[in-house]
């Protein structure tokens, strides 16, 4: 037997015409080609509600109900959604707004850290993504890890610097499982060069990767995953951290267009 018969999350299949596709009995609702997908529920609930955003469609799933908003921000058309938490998820929901149009991507959200030097807060933009989940390997053939977009990539970095900001460019490892988190697949990935751990970036590349839309992601640092043990450090209480993350993210994905 082949490892690809051994194996199956590596035997990738490159066939486009997949059984169930995103509005497959529908027509797809017109999106903005600009896209924020924010981890944040209570930044995009306010985001919506302060600038009167348009809904253009609602995604449903078991957890709830996902709107895909609209709003005008500085004369461009600007696309955003809570992204759900996990692989899985977050690329399904990414495959309904490129289904609908969307196709320059920034994600904001927490990630957790590697490397205690960082603080709560502090900036990560990732440069490449190890692939420790299921999702991507169903969109791209198998590899350790998948590099984000440079110019993507770029264009995040250039608005923190503006901002003079203080960030980590680093490669992030991308985790299905929290709860094994061991200190031996710790010490690996940090090795590798990863300083953050997070569920959906390596997965999100590939999909973009696979439909030709360009994708990157910006975090902040959260708990801190050590060999010494975990600490929340009460990372997700961080409400003004959270909704300055949104708004780089937006000022990045608007210089995507021009």
């Amino acid at each position: 037997m082949t490892d690809n018969e051994v194996y199956p999350i590596i035997d990738f299949d490159p066939d486009r015409e997949a059984i169930i596709r995103p509005f497959i009995t529908e027509t797809p609702p017109d999106f903005p080609e600009l896209v924020v997908m924010c981890f944040f529920k209570e930044v995009v609930e306010k985001v919506a509600k302060q600038y009167a955003a348009k809904t253009v469609y609602v995604g449903k799933s078991e957890v709830g109900l996902v709107p895909y908003y609209e709003i005008n921000y500085q004369g461009k058309r600007l696309g955003f959604f809570q992204a759900l938490v996990g692989a899985p998820l977050a690329a399904g929901f990414m495959e309904k707004a490129i289904s609908m149009g969307g196709k320059k991507f920034i994600a904001c959200g927490g990630c957790g850290v590697l490397n205690p030097a960082l603080a709560v807060g502090h900036l990560l933009i990732p440069t490449a993504a190890v692939r420790d989940e299921g999702t991507s390997y169903h969109y791209l053939p198998a590899a350790f890890e998948i590099p984000l977009n440079l110019k993507v990539v770029q264009r995040i970095e250039s608005v923190v610097k503006e901002e003079e900001l203080e960030y980590l460019l680093t490669k992030t490892w991308t985790t299905d499982a929290p709860y094994r988190e061991t200190k031996a697949r710790a010490a690996r990935f940090k090795q590798a060069g990863c300083d953050c751990v997070e569920m959906e970036a390596s997965a999100l590349a590939a999909v973009a990767e696979f439909y030709g839309v360009e994708f990157g992601a910006i975090f902040y640092s959260g708990d801190l995953v050590h060999a010494d043990g975990w600490d929340n450090r009460g990372w997700n209480d961080r409400a003004e951290i959270r909704e300055n993350l949104f708004w780089l993210a937006v000022r990045a994905c608007l210089s995507l267009k021009e």
